[in-house]
């Protein structure tokens, strides 16, 4: 039964998120075999300010979809 905890910041839309989980899901499937029925993605969304990255936070730094 694959598990994937997935952690990103806040702001990907439920379609991006409908678009990982199926993604992630046919890699599983394809690459290990398993079975898409015991395939559980979690998308856990953090706030910018609870997120460090190279020593500072992410929020204080500018804004950049897809790089944080």
């Amino acid at each position: 039964m694959p598990y994937v905890n997935l952690q990103i910041t806040k702001g990907a839309t439920r379609e991006q998120k409908a678009e990982i989980v199926k993604e992630f899901t046919q890699t599983l499937v394809r690459v290990l075999g398993k079975n898409p029925e015991n395939t559980h993605i979690v998308i856990q969304e953090i706030e910018r300010e609870d997120w460090g990255h190279a020593g500072a936070l992410v929020a204080d730094r500018p804004s950049n979809p897809g790089k944080a």
